[in-house]
Formats: C-alpha cells, sequence, structure tokens
C-alpha cells in the first residue's frame, strides 16, 4: 500500500501557519499527510504587537495556538537547522534538546524574516528588537520601569536619561511601537507626582528622508507632522554611529544618553537558509517562480519575507513583492492551491496582486491610510487600521478576545502596571536559596526544662518563663 504524499512546512507564522490551514481544508482524506516545524508553538500576528505593548490588547491575544488550529497536521516544535534537498530531508532540533531528521515528498520554506543588524557599536548590548510577542512584552514592562526610576532619583542626569527613549527605523513597524508606547508613557505619568508628559523625551532616527514609504509622501509628511504634535523628535536622513552603554551619537553631531533603545531598522532572510541548497539571490532570499515554486525544484514552495517572488502586477520584469504581510497573506492561499495543484497534476497559478493600500496606527485614535489611491487619516484611518487587521486575525476566537480587550480599555483605560520580575522570574527565589543570610533569623528552639523533683511530666513542654531559669532568682533556696 503506497504511503501518503509527506508534506513538510518550514515555519509557523503568517506563510507556513495560512498554508497549512488551507491545505487541511482541501486535501482530500489520506491524499497526504502535513507537519509543521517551528521554535514556537504559536503564530504571532504582528500588527498587533504595538497595542499589545502598549496594553491596549492581552498580549495572549495576538498569538495563534498552531495545534489549536491545525488540528490535522503534525507539529514538531523544533528549530530547522539544515534542509537538503537532494535527499530530501530536513533537519531540526527539537524542543526536548535532540536533533531529528524529516523527510519530503513536498517541501514548504517559511521561515519568515529576522531583524536586520548593522554594525553598529553597543547596538548587541542596549538594543531592543520588536518581533515577538516577547519582546513587545519586555518593551512594555521596560518603559514603565524607566518611569519608576526616574521618579525615584535626585540626579537630574540619571533623571534624564531614565526618560530618554529612541526609536531607530521609520517604517511600520518603528512609527506604530512608537506612536503606542508614547501613548502609554503619557497616560501613565498621570499616575507619577513628579513626572510630567513633557518630561518625557522620545526620539526617532531613520536613515532615509522621509518615513513610512509604503502610504506615499503626502501621507509621510502628515505623519511626521503629527509626531511632531505629539513632541517626538523626528530625525530624518540620519544614521546611529555608537550607543555604547547607551551612549548615543548620531552622524549629525548629536548625542545623548538613553536607557531605551528600540531597534527596528528592518528585516533580512532567516539565517537558516544559509543551510540548504536552495538557490537564494543577492539579498539571500529564495528564487521563486510566480507560481511561488523554488526555481528548479517544482516539488519546493516558498513565500513570504523570505522569498523572492516577482511582481506581476508592476511592468518592471525585474520587480519582486515587498516583505510584508499583506503579500505574505496572500500568497499562502496561492500557495496551498498550486500544492495541491501539483499533488494532482493540475495547472498551477501565479501569483498576482496590485497594491491595495496600507492602514497604519499613530496612537490612539490617529492613524494614516491610503486606500486604493483614497487617502485618510485621523481617526476614521485609525479605526480602519483596527478593522482591516481585526479581520485579518486568524479564528474568530482571537477576533473576539480582540474586540473585548478594546472595548475594555475605552471604558476602564489602559493597564499602566511593569511587570519586570517576569523577564527574570527565579531572581529573588536564587536570591534568598544563595544567600540565606539574607532571610531573617530563624528563632532559637527552646531550651529543654530543667529536672525537677516531683515534676509530673519530665517531657512536657516548658510553659511561660519556663526553662533552664524556670525559677526566679529570687525565689532559689525558699
Amino acid at each position: 500500500m503506497a504511503r501518503n504524499t509527506r508534506i513538510v512546512v518550514v515555519g509557523g507564522g503568517y506563510v507556513g501557519m495560512y498554508t497549512a490551514l488551507r491545505l487541511q481544508k482541501k486535501l482530500r482524506r489520506g491524499e497526504a499527510e502535513v507537519t509543521v516545524i517551528d521554535p514556537q508553538s504559536h503564530m504571532t500576528y504582528q500588527p498587533f504587537l504595538p497595542e499589545a505593548s502598549a496594553g491596549s490588547i492581552e498580549p495572549r491575544h495576538v498569538v495563534v495556538p498552531l495545534r489549536k488550529v491545525l488540528r490535522k497536521c503534525h507539529h514538531l516544535t523544533g528549530r530547522v537547522t539544515r534542509i537538503n534537498h537532494a535527499t530530501r530531508e530536513v533537519t531540526a532540533e527539537l524542543a526536548a534538546g535532540n536533533m531529528t531528521t524529516v523527510g519530503y515528498d513536498v517541501l514548504v520554506v517559511a521561515p519568515g524574516s529576522v531583524a536586520r543588524t548593522l554594525p553598529v557599536p553597543g547596538l548587541a548590548d542596549v538594543g531592543i528588537a520588536f518581533k515577538t510577542v516577547g519582546e513587545a512584552i519586555y518593551l512594555r514592562n521596560h518603559v514603565l520601569s524607566r518611569l519608576d526610576a526616574a521618579a525615584t532619583t535626585l540626579d537630574p542626569q540619571l533623571r534624564e536619561r531614565f526618560l530618554t527613549f529612541l526609536v531607530v527605523g521609520g517604517g511600520y513597524a518603528g512609527i506604530e511601537a512608537l506612536a503606542e508606547l508614547q501613548d502609554m508613557a503619557r497616560y501613565a505619568t498621570r499616575y507619577y507626582e513628579n513626572i510630567t508628559p513633557e518630561d518625557l523625551r522620545w526620539v526617532l532616527v531613520e536613515a532615509a528622508n522621509r518615513i513610512m514609504p509604503e502610504v506615499g509622501p503626502k501621507m509621510g509628511r502628515y505623519t511626521v507632522e503629527r509626531l511632531l504634535e505629539a513632541g517626538i523628535q523626528v530625525n530624518l536622513d540620519t544614521r546611529v554611529k555608537s550607543m555604547v552603554d547607551g551612549h548615543v551619537v548620531l552622524d549629525d553631531g548629536n548625542e545623548f544618553d538613553a536607557d531605551t533603545i528600540v531597534w527596528t531598522a528592518g528585516v533580512k532572510p532567516n539565517p537558516m537558509l544559509e543551510h540548504t541548497d536552495l538557490p537564494r539571490d543577492n539579498r539571500g532570499r529564495i528564487e521563486c517562480t510566480a507560481m511561488l515554486q523554488v526555481v528548479g525544484m517544482p516539488e519546493v514552495f516558498s513565500a513570504g519575507d523570505c522569498a523572492s517572488v516577482p511582481d506581476l502586477s508592476k511592468d518592471d520584469p525585474e520587480a519582486k513583492t515587498s516583505p510584508s504581510a499583506q503579500h505574505a497573506v496572500r500568497q499562502a492561499k496561492v500557495l496551498a492551491d498550486n500544492i495541491v495543484a501539483h499533488l494532482r497534476g493540475r495547472q498551477l497559478t501565479p501569483y498576482k496582486h496590485s497594491y491595495a493600500g496600507s492602514v497604519a496606527s499613530l496612537g490612539l485614535y490617529k492613524g494614516v491610510a491610503e486606500i486604493y489611491g483614497i487617502k485618510l487619516r485621523g481617526i476614521v484611518a485609525w479605526f480602519m487600521h483596527r478593522t482591516y487587521h481585526v479581520s485579518r486575525m486568524p479564528t474568530w476566537n482571537r477576533r473576539v478576545r480582540i474586540v473585548l480587550d478594546w472595548t475594555g480599555a475605552l471604558f476602564l483605560g489602559r493597564e499602566v502596571v511593569a511587570l519586570g520580575q517576569i523577564n527574570d522570574p527565579k531572581a529573588e527565589f536564587d536570591r534568598v536559596a544563595r544567600d540565606p543570610s539574607s532571610l531573617p533569623a530563624a528563632p532559637a528552639p527552646p531550651a529543654p526544662p530543667a529536672a525537677r523533683p516531683g515534676a509530673e511530666q519530665a517531657g512536657a513542654p516548658p510553659g511561660p518563663g519556663q526553662g533552664e531559669e524556670a525559677v526566679s532568682p529570687g525565689l532559689r533556696g525558699a
């Protein structure tokens, strides 16, 4: 009896999860078995990370449990370390620490991207990325903890450092994170006696001469104006030269100290692709055809941030689709349908999606949007941003939870408590376990009662005032 076709999906992000979700709906019973491999057991909907970090959405509601939605698929929690298409094998390090090799007949390569770093001195030590829900939670706690620190110091220079926040990168991730966190921090200052919104210093540094190029020059200028109105310092056509120990040096000569540095200066393909025999372009992305098949490898498919896919909506034959969630979700649908067509010997469909527009949040009740050439701003754009992304959130379970979070925040306000101890939950236990002297001294055990003639119970515990000096000195010999 012939075995089922083995489909392995590397990555459980936008492309991986949506592809597997569609495959389990489209495949016939017994036609193929799908295995998804990802280091995390969930998919993160990244457009909601800024609101999760600002307290408008519960962080657990912006992630989708893979095992819960991919009920007809196998799931391995592990990190893929190598792909050898010559032998049709994927090597992965599983959560338990052991290595395993998984064979495949059809492969989907969608490990996504990682933060693109530059050789800036000090970046690895003080920079905070903004791509995972863990980083969003950490950043929220860190920002609020800086307010606590500033409120308890008498050193003006140290206070200024605590209240200075730098965001490097003026794309969607950087602008939305900056706007939401600044809104949260301003809201939190109402609960501090000695900190006002004017004490906070938020700085944006962008190497290009404009921000958010996806929304066009006019909307980009509008965004800069709104940021300036909110008291945010915007530095365009500027680069960071150094940030050693939090001392920031810009190439325009400005220098300042910051205790919070958020790095959102672009993304690059997952470094795991270097350990594969798949063809890649000069940017490290997997070379694909318009059918989302890897060039020269019809059994291997790819899409998303790690793939170089021809953009058929443009006249330029060299044009490639941009690394965005909009393309990733739509490519996943075509990719899954093409896998089914490949298995059944049918003609594959090329991916072609015209740019529909962009939406971005600039904080509470503020936003910008460009939909089919129509430019919107303010509360209308902000509402469209929320409506669009909640409609794209996988599963009704998460959509309902997010709407309830928004409703609660609307009537009850944001939560502005720092839970920094979750970053190192064992710190307190380790302190007391390794240094017993830090604990209060244990009371000394009571001394045994002195032997007395006629004692009714020699083993009876001493009463008050009893023990070795049970008899008052003044009554001895009476």
